[in-house]
């Protein structure tokens, strides 16, 4: 069944050509099972920038296996700032590339140390009519715990990487609450029931950030 998409939300400077919905918030939140089941409901295209950013960042000179090696050579932390000018341009260049579509940012396309790099997310995102932050809880330790459990289980890492939390970084990161337009919390219902209700426009499951 083809739900439609969501009204237009007040005060948002939307652009017809921008995707129809950007999933956003922590590693494990579920954009991308989510993303799939409402591009599938919506019969658009669902497009995972995890998945596709290489083409994107190689256009800045960057590329993931760069990464690997920035991290080999500088540690975690220093290489995912020194990445932070080519995530920002991939959420430039795939907020412009696909119109229409569901869009799942990994967590690290929204959180930024560089105040330029932010300021071109944050640009790109705000084209858009409905950026929508995931998390399990309004409860911040239940959203932290749910999220560790399940990276644990489905990608073998808390994201504690050499005394840095980056779960807490993206999920405590204002600057992410600030670029959604609204927050979900998904607790244990089954995807194809919340990607109903962010089709319809998030009623009764849209909270405050």
């Amino acid at each position: 069944m083809t739900i439609p998409a969501p009204p237009p939300l007040p005060g948002r400077a939307e652009d017809a050509a921008a995707p129809l919905m950007v999933l956003i918030g922590p590693a494990g939140a579920g954009k991308t099972t989510l993303g799939r089941e409402v591009a599938a409901r919506a019969g658009v295209p669902f497009v995972d920038l995890d998945a596709v950013g290489d083409r994107y960042y190689a256009e800045v000179g960057w590329s993931v296996a760069r990464v690997r090696e920035r991290i080999d050579a500088v540690g975690r932390l220093a290489a995912e700032t020194e990445w932070e000018p080519a995530r920002a341009h991939a959420v430039a260049r795939v907020v412009a590339d696909r119109p229409g579509a569901v869009v799942a940012l990994g967590a690290g396309h929204t959180s930024y140390t560089d105040p330029a790099a932010l300021a071109t997310a944050r640009a790109a995102l705000a084209r858009c009519r409905d950026v929508v932050r995931l998390l399990p809880s309004p409860d911040r330790t239940v959203s932290l715990a749910v999220l560790r459990r399940r990276c644990a289980e489905t990608r073998g890492s808390a994201w504690i990487v050499d005394g840095h939390d980056f779960l807490a970084q993206w999920l405590d990161d204002p600057a992410v609450r600030r670029m959604a337009t609204r927050t979900v919390h998904t607790g244990e219902e089954p995807p194809g029931r919340t990607a109903e209700r962010l089709l319809r426009g998030g009623h009764g499951a849209a909270q405050p950030g």
